[in-house]
C-alpha cells in the first residue's frame, strides 16, 4: 500500500508550501541497506523511500567522522571553514599534535533551521546533536523544538531511561515518562510523529537525527535472534572476515553482525512509521524527504581490534578514513512532483550541498550574505542542469581510533588524491575504474597528482584550514608512524 502511495505521489505537484524532513542516520555505511547492496541487513522501508526518490551513488560526507559532517549540514560550510574538523571530544596525538578545532558550532553561523524559521517554518530537531552543549544546543541554533539533542555523540543506553551506568554525560535528556524496555529509536520516532501532527497545518522542517547505528551496540532481542540464525548460513563470511589496512589497522569485510542488523531494522521501522504518518494525516504529497548518513560505516579499527560491526565492501576502509569507505554515504531526495522515482545520479556531491538544496526545495531564497561552500542540487534533480567536475575537499588533521592518521583529500571528476600530513606522501586513484582504491597510480599519472595536490593545498590556504604540528615529545628516530 505504501509503495502504491509513493508511486502516485511522483505525479502530484504540491499545492502548498513544501515541508522538509531530513533523516540523518549515524554511522550508516554506504552498503548498509539492501538497495545499496546489502544481502544481510533488511531495510524494506528505506528501500521503498529510496526507490521512490532520486538517489546518488557518489555522495560524500564532508568528514569521516560525525561532528564535522553535522556542522556542514547545519551551516552549509566546509568543516575546515567553521573549524570543526574532529568529532567533538577527540584528543589523540602521535607524531603530530592534532590541529586545534572548535568544540561547538559558533552561534554566528546561520543554520539551516534559522533560515527556515525566518521563512515562517516550524522547526524541530529530534535525536543526536553533537555540535555543542549548553548555550549551543538546537534551541539556540534555530530549532523551536529540541528532543534528545545534547552535547554527547551517543546515548548512555538505547533502553529507557537512556542513561549510562557510570557517566551521566551520555544520558539522553528530556525523555522522561518512558517504560522499562522502551527502545530509544522507537521513542524518538513517536516524538517526531507528535511534532508532525502538531504542525500538520503549517510548513515545517524536521531534522530526525538517529542515534542509531552508533555505539553502544544494543538492540531489541526479538530483532537480534533472527539475524543470529541468518548469520549461520552466510558461507562467504566463513573465511575472509578481516583483512589488514595500511599495515596498522584491520577492516571487516563481511556483514554478519546480528545486533547491528537489528539496530538497522529498528531504524528502518522508524522511517516506515514516519512515512505512514505523513500519509495518514494527508500531507505526504507536500513533504520532501532527504535521507543521508554522517560518515562511512564503522568497519576499520587499529590493529588488533575486531569489534567493528559492519563492512563497506567494495569500498576501502571505513569511518575515520578518507578512503571511500569512510566518506561515501547513502543519499536520496524524494520531492513529490519534482524528483523522478527510481532516478539515479552519479555526479559527486557532498553534505555541504544539503543547506542550499533544502532551501530551494522549500522555495526559500538564499540570503545575499550566505557564504555556503555547497551548491543546490535541485537543478541536477530536476534535469535542468548537469553538475560540473567541481573539486570536493576533505580535511582531517587528526588521529582516530580506526588508526587513520592526519590527512587531506580532493576529488575532481574520476580522480581522487590523498595527502598524508606526517610525511607528505600522496596517493592517487582513478575511481571510475578502481572504486576500491587498490591501485595507487601516482607514479603513472604524475601530472594529475601535481595538479590535484596544488588545488588541495591552495584550498587549505584560502579556507584557513588548521593544520597539525610536530609533536616535540615524539621520538626522533626517523619513524613516521604511518
Amino acid at each position: 500500500m505504501l509503495l502504491t502511495m509513493f508511486i502516485s505521489l511522483a505525479s502530484c505537484a504540491p499545492t502548498q508550501r513544501t515541508n522538509v524532513i531530513l533523516f540523518i542516520v549515524d554511522d550508516l555505511g554506504w552498503a548498509d541497506t539492501a538497495i545499496y547492496g546489502s544481502s544481510f541487513y533488511e531495510t524494506p522501508n528505506i528501500d521503498l523511500l529510496i526507490n521512490n526518490s532520486t538517489r546518488f551513488t557518489s555522495f560524500y560526507a564532508a568528514s569521516p567522522v560525525c561532528s564535522p559532517t553535522r556542522a556542514s549540514i547545519m551551516s552549509g560550510k566546509h568543516p575546515a571553514r567553521v573549524k570543526i574538523t574532529n568529532w567533538i571530544g577527540g584528543q589523540q596525538k602521535g607524531q603530530l599534535l592534532q590541529a586545534d578545532y572548535e568544540r561547538q558550532l559558533p552561534l554566528e553561523e546561520v543554520t539551516i533551521a534559522e533560515r527556515f524559521r525566518d521563512a515562517g517554518y516550524a522547526t524541530g530537531f529530534v535525536g543526536k546533536w553533537d555540535l555543542g552543549g549548553d548555550g549551543f544546543l538546537p534551541e539556540q541554533q534555530g530549532f523551536d523544538v529540541n528532543i534528545g539533542g545534547h552535547a554527547a555523540g551517543q546515548p548512555g543506553s538505547y533502553f529507557f531511561p537512556y542513561e549510562h551506568p557510570r557517566n551521566d554525560f551520555w544520558d539522553v535528556p528530556g525523555l522522561q515518562g518512558g517504560r522499562e524496555g522502551e527502545y530509544l529509536t522507537d521513542r524518538l520516532t513517536q516524538e517526531s510523529i507528535s511534532f508532525i501532527g502538531e504542525n500538520a497545518e503549517t510548513p515545517f522542517l524536521l531534522v530526525h537525527a538517529f542515534y542509531n547505528v552508533h555505539t553502544p551496540l544494543q538492540a531489541k532481542e526479538e530483532y537480534t535472534e533472527p539475524f543470529r540464525q541468518k548469520a549461520k548460513f552466510l558461507d562467504d563470511c566463513q573465511e575472509t572476515i578481516y583483512t589488514p589496512e595500511s599495515g596498522r589497522a584491520t577492516t571487516r569485510r563481511c556483514q554478519n553482525h546480528p545486533v547491528y542488523a537489528a539496530m538497522i531494522q529498528s531504524t528502518d521501522e522508524s522511517i516506515g512509521a514516519i512515512l505512514a504518518e505523513l500519509q495518514a494525516i494527508g500531507i505526504a504529497e507536500r513533504t520532501a524527504i532527504v535521507f543521508v548518513s554522517d560518515n562511512g560505516g564503522l568497519s576499520t579499527l587499529a590493529e588488533g581490534g575486531k569489534w567493528m560491526p559492519t563492512s563497506n565492501d567494495p569500498l576501502r576502509a571505513g569511518k575515520g578514513w578518507l578512503y571511500e569507505g569512510g566518506i561515501r554515504v547513502p543519499f536520496s531526495i524524494m520531492w513529490p512532483g519534482k524528483t523522478e522515482a527510481g532516478g539515479i545520479r552519479h555526479e559527486p556531491a557532498t553534505t555541504t550541498d544539503i543547506y542550499a538544496t533544502l532551501q530551494e526545495l522549500a522555495g526559500i531564497s538564499q540570503a545575499a550574505d550566505d557564504a555556503s561552500d555547497g551548491i543546490s542540487l535541485v537543478p541536477i534533480l530536476t534535469g535542468e542542469a548537469d553538475s560540473e567536475d567541481r573539486p570536493l575537499f576533505w580535511h582531517f588533521p587528526h588521529y582516530h581510533g580506526s588508526a587513520n592518521r592526519p590527512s587531506g583529500a580532493i576529488r575532481v571528476g574520476r580522480y581522487k588524491l590523498i595527502e598524508w600530513f606526517e610525511d607528505g606522501s600522496i596517493e592517487l586513484y582513478d575511481l571510475e575504474t578502481d572504486a576500491s582504491e587498490t591501485r595507487n597510480i601516482v607514479t603513472m599519472r604524475p601530472e594529475i597528482a601535481d595538479t590535484l595536490l596544488r588545488l588541495l593545498r591552495d584550498w587549505r590556504e584560502k579556507t584557513g584550514a588548521e593544520m597539525p604540528v610536530p609533536n616535540p615529545d615524539w621520538p626522533d628516530d626517523g619513524a613516521s608512524g604511518k
